[in-house]
């Protein structure tokens, strides 16, 4: 596949209908495996392919990746191409735009899924923590138990516990990788356990 700088401006000042008619010709050669033919669509099309993405994506490192995905569909579907249904300049318009939704709908997903793992973390974390207290007396016990703990355990615990954080905020709070957030909550709570006298 040809990486070129899509962000250059190549040849995007030929007027929109000459290029049109300039093009449907270069598109069927292209759909025939002529990589000339493909790097012309490239340079012509170029700017106006990455400027759609980029006004989608609003970042210019995903819309590089993206408008190279565009030419990868544009050089594959190149043989479909059919000139009665529509200028070449619209149709890779088209990909352009439904690859870069596409994109915002994947990380979005993504981020729908983190946040749902998180809330399950959470709430895992607060049940694991409720069941070593079940009234007040035990809630004290909680809190002299929590003083047996490092002290990085302890803040941990404490601001998942008594904060309400998830793993990642806490993460972020005390500035930690959040593997070393859950290790040390983790081993705070099975000293909790230990303290407390509550078997897993």
């Amino acid at each position: 596949m040809l990486k070129r700088n899509t962000g250059a401006k190549g040849h995007a000042d030929i007027g929109a209908g000459a290029l049109a008619d300039q093009l449907a010709p270069v598109m069927t050669r292209c759909g025939q495996g002529d990589e000339g033919a493909f790097v012309r669509i490239y340079d012509e099309l170029g700017s106006l392919v990455y400027g759609i993405i980029l006004k989608v994506l609003r970042d210019p490192a995903q819309s590089e990746e993206v408008a190279q995905e565009v030419f990868t569909e544009v050089w594959r579907q190149a043989p479909r191409y059919e000139p009665g249904k529509g200028s070449v300049k619209g149709w890779i318009a088209t990909i352009a735009h439904r690859r870069a939704v596409d994109r915002v709908r994947s990380e979005q997903s993504a981020r729908n899924r983190e946040d749902r793992d998180a809330v399950e973390r959470h709430v895992d974390l607060t049940s694991a923590v409720e069941d070593l207290v079940g009234d007040e007396l035990e809630r004290q016990r909680v809190r002299v138990a929590l003083q047996t703990l490092t002290e990085v355990q302890r803040k941990a615990v404490e601001l998942a516990y008594y904060g309400g954080y998830t793993y990642r905020e806490v993460a972020v709070l005390l500035d930690e990788p959040e593997g070393t957030v859950k290790t040390r909550i983790r081993d705070g709570l099975i000293r909790l356990r230990d303290e407390i006298g509550v078997s897993s």
